[in-house]
Formats: C-alpha cells, sequence, structure tokens
C-alpha cells in the first residue's frame, strides 16, 4: 500500500506497540533522563584501539532512533542528537531478555536513552555496548528520514518546500542542514549583541505594541486594547523609540527586534521579521559605515572562517573598505535619467519597464523608489554602500551638506538584495514635521495610509537630540546570505503560510 492509506497502517502498528508497552507498565513517554554525554562527547571520550574498548569509560547516551537493524540475538541503532549520532550495540546476553525483547517494541524515530560502555567494532565505529535501556517518547508517526550521505549528513524525504515550512517540526528532525541554519541563526546574534556590548552600547527593549506606527512607510498590523479602550499597532519599526533614548541621555543603543508589516509575503519579506537596530550619539552617516563594515565583515569572516562567501554563483568578497557610491550616479547609470529629473521622466522610464504598471496616481517618492529597485537594485552583486538619498524617500535623514535636495542616507546591498539602512538622524524638530507633513501627502497620493504625525517625538526633540547617527540591519536577510539560503522562510523558524482551509 502507499499514500495515506501506509501512513495509516504504520500508526495504528505503533499505537498497537504503545499498547503493549504499557500493558507491561512501561510509561512509553518518560518524565527525565540522566543523559551524561551526547552523541559528540561519547565519541570523543572513547580512547581503546580497534577491536577493544575503553572499559573505564561508561557514558548514558540518549536521543532519536535513526537507524535500526535487528540480527536475532543482537540489534544495532543509530541514536541521533543535536550534535551528531552514535551507534549502540545490544545483545541478548548484556541485557536478558525481558530488557531485549522491549526492543520489539521499539521503532525508528523512538527517543531512547542508553547506558554503557565504549567500544570499537571491526568497522571501527565508536559505539556504546548497551547495559541498559530505556524507552523516553515513543513516536506515533513515523519520520520521513531518508538516506544518509557517505560523510553522515541526512536528508529527509519531505514532500516540498510548503510541507517543510508547515512542518518545521519534522523538518528539522530530518535535515541535518536544516539544523545548522538556526544554529548559526543563533550565533550570529550572539555575536552582534557581542559586537555591541564590546563597544558600550546598551541594549533596549522598545514597545512592541505602540498608539501610533512610524518610523518606516509601512502598513501596520492593528489591535484592540480592551482594558483601555484603545486602538494599538504592532511596531512596523523601532526607530523612534530608540531615538528617544538617544534623547534621554542612552547615547549608545540597540535592539533586536520582531517587526511587523501588513505587506506582500515573498522571498524576501515575512510580514514578521527580525531587525538589527542601533544608534550612536555625536556620530553621522559615515561613522555608521565604518560600524557596519566592521560588524559585517567580522561576523562573515567568523561563522564562514573567510571574507568570501561562493554559494550564489558568484564570490561575494567582505573585504573592507567596501565600494561606496552615490545614489544619483547609479540612478543615471542605470536607468538613464537623472534623480533630480522630472515626474513626467520618472512615470515615462517605469512605463519602458512594464507598460501595464499604473504611475499616474504614484507620489515622486514612490517613482523614485521603483525606478531604483527596478533597474538599480539587481545590478548590486559586490558588499556596496549606495549614500546620499533624494529627500523625498528619506524622511528621517538630515539633509545632506551642500545638497538640501540630497540627504545623508545610505543603504547597504549585497547580491542585489538591501540589507541596511542608515542614516545622520534629523534631529531638528521643526524639519521633522515638515517631513511628516511631506511623507503624509506622499503616502495620501499612493493611496496608502497615512501616518499621524507623531507629536511625542516631535516634543522629544525639542528638548534636543545631539547628533547621532542609526542604522538598522535585516537579520533574516544576513542570515540567508550567511547560511547560502534564498529564500527568507528558509530562515525563519515558522514563516507565515496562508492557511490550507
Amino acid at each position: 500500500m502507499t499514500g495515506t492509506k501506509e501512513i495509516s497502517y504504520i500508526e495504528a502498528a505503533r499505537r498497537e506497540k504503545l499498547e503493549a508497552l504499557v500493558a507491561r507498565g512501561i510509561e512509553p513517554f518518560a518524565y527525565r533522563y540522566e543523559r551524561t554525554h551526547t552523541a559528540r562527547e561519547a565519541l570523543e571520550a572513547y580512547q581503546g584501539e580497534k577491536g577493544g574498548g575503553d572499559e573505564d569509560v561508561s557514558v548514558s547516551v540518549a536521543g532519536r532512533i535513526v537507524a535500526l537493524r535487528p540480527h536475532g540475538k543482537s540489534t544495532f541503532m543509530h541514536l541521533g542528537d543535536h550534535t551528531g549520532k552514535i551507534q549502540v550495540y545490544f545483545k541478548r546476553d548484556d541485557l536478558g531478555d525481558e530488557a531485549y525483547d522491549l526492543l520489539k517494541l521499539m521503532d525508528l524515530s523512538d527517543h531512547i536513552g542508553v547506558r554503557g560502555g565504549l567500544m570499537r567494532t571491526r568497522t571501527e565505529e565508536i559505539t556504546v555496548r548497551a547495559e541498559h535501556v530505556e524507552l523516553l517518547a515513543k513516536s506515533l508517526r513515523p519520520l520521513p528520514l531518508g538516506k544518509e550521505d557517505a560523510d553522515g549528513r541526512r536528508h529527509g524525504l519531505l514532500a516540498d518546500a510548503e510541507t517543510r515550512y508547515r512542518q518545521r517540526y519534522v523538518d528539522l528532525a530530518v535535515n541535518s542542514d536544516v539544523r545548522e541554519v538556526f544554529q548559526l541563526r543563533a550565533t550570529v546574534i550572539r555575536l552582534m549583541r557581542r559586537f555591541f556590548d564590546e563597544r558600550g552600547f546598551t541594549e533596549v527593549e522598545t514597545p512592541v505594541l505602540q498608539p501610533l506606527y512610524g518610523g518606516a512607510m509601512a502598513l501596520p498590523f492593528i489591535t484592540h486594547h480592551e482594558a483601555l479602550n484603545s486602538q494599538l499597532y504592532l511596531r512596523i519599526a523601532d526607530e523612534l523609540y530608540l531615538k528617544r533614548c538617544i534623547v534621554g541621555g542612552l547615547d549608545r543603543v540597540y535592539e533586536i527586534c520582531h517587526d511587523f508589516r501588513n505587506e506582500g509575503v515573498d522571498r524576501l519579506h515575512n510580514p514578521e521579521f527580525t531587525m538589527l537596530e542601533f544608534y550612536q550619539a555625536y556620530a553621522d552617516y559615515t561613522d555608521m559605515m565604518s560600524v557596519l563594515e566592521a560588524l559585517v565583515s567580522g561576523i562573515v569572516h567568523e561563522v564562514r572562517g573567510s571574507l568570501q562567501i561562493n554559494d550564489f554563483g558568484t564570490t561575494l568578497d567582505f573585504s573592507v573598505p567596501w565600494r561606496r557610491v552615490d545614489y544619483a550616479e547609479l540612478f543615471q547609470q542605470h536607468a538613464g535619467i537623472s534623480v533630480f529629473g522630472s515626474d513626467a521622466e520618472l512615470r515615462a522610464r517605469l512605463r519602458s519597464h512594464d507598460d501595464a504598471v499604473d504611475v499616474d496616481g504614484m507620489s515622486r517618492a514612490k517613482m523614485l523608489d521603483e525606478v531604483f529597485k527596478v533597474f538599480v537594485e539587481p545590478g548590486l552583486t559586490q558588499p556596496t554602500i549606495v549614500r546620499d538619498h533624494p529627500i523625498e524617500i528619506s524622511p528621517f535623514a538630515k539633509s545632506k551638506r551642500g545638497e538640501p535636495r540630497l540627504t545623508e542616507r545610505f543603504e547597504f546591498f549585497v547580491n542585489g538584495i538591501e540589507l541596511a539602512n542608515a542614516f545622520s538622524e534629523l534631529n531638528d524638530p521643526d524639519d521633522q514635521r515638515r517631513r511628516f507633513e511631506i511623507l503624509a501627502a506622499a503616502r495620501e497620493a499612493d493611496m496608502a495610509p497615512v501616518n499621524v504625525i507623531d507629536e511625542d517625538y516631535i516634543r522629544a526633540l525639542e528638548y534636543g537630540m545631539p547628533p547621532t547617527g542609526g542604522l538598522g540591519l535585516g537579520v533574516d536577510r544576513f542570515v540567508m546570505l550567511l547560511s547560502g539560503r534564498s529564500n527568507i522562510r528558509d530562515v525563519i523558524l515558522f514563516p507565515a503560510l496562508k492557511s490550507k482551509e
């Protein structure tokens, strides 16, 4: 039989074994187990020669059964845990009849604990010679374990990518490379914290539920607080609260945060995502360039062992300094028009790419952004800092010294993807109010929700915010880069998916 019927048959057989275990008075779902060694630690503890054992070393290991080979009065298994796998040898004469017969009620995917000494088989594989075995959790559904490569890496048999995302617990259990991605992600976040802690930054936590949404041009998620009888928004960015901290005298702050945007889902966007944002008083955007270079190149080297990444069909070189180029120069070079050109020129350029696009109602800010995304971003393969953006698309950045039509802002691109965005932060409260008003008009022209002017943030600026540099880095996209993945859902444990109902 195949498909659902086969699975149902297997599940029924496992439930029969579960009933048999209960009938024997055996708890099929244990409360705890005293493990002394992981699989890797047990392998490292062995000191014996081929064919012999280290009788001085007794280990207690636990894990999931990933291979099972019965041979009459002896049985071999492989147990897998988060560090790898180790072979276990069971012999009837060592365990006794009752304990050995218990193995017949065990299946692939069950969790068990084993205690015994270490030995090496004739094939030189380090093995636990079982003296005691204990069932820790009966698996009522079989995992699609798949086959093992020659190097011991296992690749499961999940049907497709969507199934992997919906049942990430299965994906993690059967695919070692998936587990490695999320271990790498944890390492990256730990390295980020170390980087900023060593430089005197204070990690802070800002509100996720906010009475106003701001700090970015995005559609928010809306909720209602019953006790306060007020509408609240899930934050779309941390920026405005972090700059309030700067006003309050916390001169260097950072936050690794979850933000939420009620927008489309694609290979680069998930409605819930992770950002690193940091702000430094008495600094500007050129300082942020240097900090970003040190942060990113340092983490790339630490997790990859090199400043080069070769996973995307080309060699990405993170050696510093990175290329720095003006927004206007790239705009002219790749789109063929000036960033200061007329709205009509921008509309015509967008129509030349896609005559179906509705540009008549677009604001100038939206058109500038779309032209750059279409004509410039795909060519930004090597690490590149794009600086000095038009003021229309940069509502929180200071005007560029000597050129008020531009701002002291930069974005960081690699492999055609934006990873970071930074400013010399706007600290003039009157100018900020004007920018809020311009932004509201642009959002209205684009038929997008209009951000309410954040009067409390302007009030904070009126108390005086020192010159400040700030930057936001997309953690998910950075992990994509470091792990060689091209879909954001591959680096988020439980990504947003459309309901199957």
